[in-house]
């Protein structure tokens, strides 16, 4: 016998069970980013090799080490399952010239690739939900992006999420503190571990981010970049912080926030929770001013973030969220004419709008209500040689006490409503 064949490790399977939650987070995103003016786009999967090395930092942990990168059999070309959407959607805007005559909001969904060790909340093929405001200069944008992100929070039900927020800079700021971090860091080598010695010499803002328990004196006490903005940087950042307040939207500074993708500019956030353990980002992004230029576009301003999909269906699991739809009723019929009925009735209860699951593949009367119980149906419709006969339909509530009744077709779909 062959052995089974599992799924590769960290790319996991979305079962039926778990698959609602999905749906009901989606369909959220869908209905709160078009409030907002949010259009969907779609990009590939895969990318030429060289676009998220440019975009992303070659001396990044994505870049050098996470990248499910492959040669192409054909024609020898580097490429690489995407590690994140921000890249893609700017190479397609330069492509297609999509800001040529106005700015665009635009959004997608869809699985991400990071070849790391799997734990929860963070596997190596992941889901994110990803929005980009292409073309919009001002922290207005930003704050309209942070300020949606807590709409769709509230939409979810979801609480205890905090915003962390900082301001990076502009690259000639970035490159000062870079310079300041390197004398710091350098006067204490020999406590730096391993990983943070490497990237005191590619990428040093990247120490600030280190999670090493050893280290987190040594990083308490080095330049804050939040502290040596320059002017327009400074008014950036103090004017998004008067928008958020004005919206009602609580934030901590978080010096130390930098951001593992070097795009980023100016305006950088992460949405945390503390009821993931170490995984409690469900949100991150910020600006990106300089990436259509470093892609061979005209400079571009802009500014976007991403979800993560798998924490938030772990956050809406946490919180007890209901998921998606459930049937409003599973029919049960037993004989040849039941049977004829009960398709009959439940496609005119479709026609109606109403979710219902015929019973398949025969059975008792007895076994098919253990599966309409176990269906999670609020109703179990009963047709019998008795109910043919009749032009009735028994009908038993299965979510709570109720007495069992029997109704014509044409009054079912009345009573199955006022179940919601």
């Amino acid at each position: 016998m062959a052995s089974v064949i599992q799924a590769v490790r960290g790319m996991n399977d979305v079962l039926p069970d778990a698959a609602p939650l999905w749906q009901c987070f989606e369909d959220a995103v869908r209905e709160v980013f078009a409030q907002y003016g949010y259009r969907p786009i779609q990009v590939p999967l895969v990318e030429s090799t060289p676009l998220f090395v440019r975009a992303i930092g070659e001396v990044t942990d994505v870049v050098e080490h996470e990248m499910y990168t492959f040669e192409d059999r054909l024609n020898g070309e580097s490429l690489t399952l995407r590690p994140e959407a921000t890249a893609g959607i700017v190479r397609a805007a330069i492509e297609h010239n999509l800001t040529y005559e106005r700015p665009q909001r635009v959004w997608t969904a869809g699985p991400m690739f990071r070849h790391e060790r799997p734990q929860k909340g963070r596997y190596r093929q992941f889901h994110q939900c990803d929005a980009e405001a292409l073309g919009f200069a001002g922290p207005d944008v930003d704050a309209e992006q942070i300020v949606m992100l807590g709409r769709l929070w509230r939409k979810l039900g979801l609480d205890g999420i905090v915003l962390h927020l900082n301001s990076i800079g502009d690259p000639d700021e970035r490159r000062s503190h870079r310079a300041a971090l390197v004398e710091y860091f350098g006067k204490h080598a020999d406590a730096l571990d391993a990983d943070s010695k490497r990237r005191l010499a590619t990428n040093p803002l990247r120490i600030l981010d280190s999670k090493n328990p050893d280290l987190q004196a040594l990083i308490a006490g080095a330049p804050r970049l939040v502290e040596r903005l320059g002017t327009e940087s400074r008014a950036h950042f103090d004017g998004l912080q008067q928008l958020l307040t004005d919206r009602g939207i609580g934030f901590d500074i978080n010096p130390r926030l930098v951001r593992g993708l070097d795009y980023y500019n100016r305006t950088v956030f992460e949405w945390v929770t503390d009821r993931l353990g170490a995984q409690g980002t469900v949100a991150g992004g910020g600006r990106y001013d300089g990436l259509f230029e470093q892609l061979g576009g005209k400079p571009t301003p802009a500014c976007g973030f991403a979800i993560g999909i798998e924490r938030m269906v772990l956050l809406l699991q946490d919180a007890g969220h209901p998921g998606g739809r459930v049937a409003d009723a599973f029919v049960v019929h037993v004989g040849e004419p039941a049977a004829r009925l009960a398709l009959s009735i439940a496609e005119t209860l479709r026609d109606e709008g109403l979710a219902i699951v015929v019973n398949a593949g025969g059975g008792s009367f007895k076994s098919q209500m253990k599966r309409a119980d176990v269906s999670g149906a609020r109703y179990a419709l009963i047709v019998g040689d008795d109910e043919v006969a009749a032009r009735r339909v028994a009908v038993k509530a299965l979510r709570g006490p109720a007495e069992q009744i029997a109704l014509a077709p044409e009054d079912l779909a009345a009573r199955l409503r006022s179940a919601h």
